[in-house]
C-alpha cells in the first residue's frame, strides 16, 4: 500500500514538474533561464557565492535531477534529461518580512529558489533559472511587492554570471 502512494506521489509530482517545464516553454517570462560558461558544480558554486554576497545562506539543496532520474524507473521512463539539476533555496529576512507585512498568505512564496542545470543533451552548458514570482500578478502593490525579490534573484543571476 505505502508502495502504490509512493509511486502515486511520484507520479503527480513529475506530471506537475513536467507541466511547469511546458509553461516556462510556452510562456515567455515566467521562467528567467540564463547560460552561464562553466560546468555545473563550478557554476553552482558561483551562484551560491552570489547568494551570500547579498549576506544570504542557501539553506536547502534539492537534488532533483537525480530525484528524476532514480524514480524514472518506477514510472518506466527511460529518458535522463538532465546530467545534473539542483535548486538551491534560501530566504531573506528582509523581503520576507516586507512581503508577510504586506499580506501574511505571500509566505507561500518562501523559501526562493534558483534552479542550476546541465541537460544531457548538452552538459557543456549550465543553464541557471529561477521563477518570476510577480508575473502575472494584477494588483499592483501585491506585483511590486514580489517584483523587489524577481529583482534580488535577478542580481544573484547576474552576479553569478560575470
Amino acid at each position: 500500500m505505502q508502495q502504490k502512494k509512493t509511486i502515486g506521489f511520484l507520479i503527480l509530482f513529475i506530471l506537475f514538474f513536467s507541466s511547469n517545464l511546458v509553461i516556462a516553454n510556452g510562456v515567455s517570462g515566467l521562467v528567467k533561464v540564463v547560460s552561464i560558461e562553466g560546468t555545473f558544480q563550478d557554476v553552482k558554486e558561483r551562484v551560491i557565492f552570489a547568494v551570500e554576497s547579498q549576506g544570504l545562506v542557501v539553506d536547502h539543496t534539492s537534488d532533483v535531477g537525480g530525484m528524476l532520474a532514480r524514480t524514472g524507473k518506477d514510472l518506466g521512463e527511460t529518458t535522463q534529461i538532465y546530467q545534473n539539476a539542483q535548486v538551491l533555496e534560501f530566504c531573506s529576512a528582509l523581503y520576507s518580512r516586507k512581503m508577510a507585512k504586506f499580506s501574511p498568505a505571500l509566505l507561500a512564496y518562501c523559501p526562493y529558489a534558483i534552479s542550476v542545470y546541465t541537460l544531457n543533451e548538452d552538459p557543456a552548458t549550465t543553464y541557471v533559472a529561477f521563477k518570476r514570482i510577480s508575473r502575472g500578478i494584477e494588483d499592483i502593490p501585491t506585483r511590486n511587492v514580489l517584483k523587489e525579490i524577481d529583482d534580488l534573484l535577478e542580481a544573484i543571476i547576474e552576479e553569478a554570471a560575470l
